[in-house]
């Protein structure tokens, strides 16, 4: 996630526009650690920033992952979009339906920039029709398909796919819903800012 959005958040943003990454090792990690970190946050955070949490779902429940991630906000004493519902919020909690993979699926194009080879039809498919109802493990439904083309024959490296699919992505073709959302609360994030 962090190299995806390194590489795609430049050329997204408004130039105005400015964003730090901070990467957790792993989604336990960050779950285990976010409130403390938020906590934090409000003890200073000035009325035109905008903190956005986005975690990938894996097989947990959305609405349970969904909640937890609710409580730190409030346990943080910030106003999460959710709870609040108007443009006052400081925080926006995001899940990627099922991992960050289901963004790439939703952005094919982008794919087939980074790595040519890949065949053009997997979209049409009916297993990724639905980027963000991917049977099966996203993640390495993806590195199926780029080893079929001949790509990362040894494995995945999941930090160098999301610098070369980052660089192609365009957010208004994506088809994954979950990338929508998380699109969609940027730009407001962008204008509020």
């Amino acid at each position: 996630m962090e190299a995806l959005l390194k590489s795609w958040l430049p050329g997204f943003l408004p130039e105005s526009s400015s964003f730090t990454v901070h990467p957790y090792q792993g989604k336990h990690a960050l779950l285990r650690k976010l409130e403390a970190r938020l906590k934090g946050y409000a003890s200073w955070i000035p009325d035109n920033y905008r903190i956005v949490v986005v975690i990938d779902r894996d097989s947990e429940d959305c609405r349970q992952l969904k909640a937890q991630l609710e409580r730190h906000c409030k346990n943080a004493e910030l106003r999460s979009k959710s709870a609040c519902g108007d443009s006052s919020w400081q925080v926006v909690t995001r899940i990627a339906i099922e991992e960050l993979e289901a963004w790439y699926f939703g952005d094919w194009r982008a794919v087939r920039t980074a790595y040519p080879r890949v065949s053009e039809h997997v979209p049409n498919r009916a297993a990724f029709r639905n980027p963000d109802a991917i049977a099966g493990g996203t993640k390495e439904a993806f590195e199926r398909e780029l080893r079929r083309s001949g790509y990362f024959e040894q494995g995945l490296s999941t930090v160098q796919a999301a610098n070369m699919i980052g660089k192609h992505m365009d957010p208004a073709r994506n088809r994954s819903r979950s990338f929508a959302s998380f699109r969609d609360v940027l730009l407001e994030a962008a204008a509020s800012g």
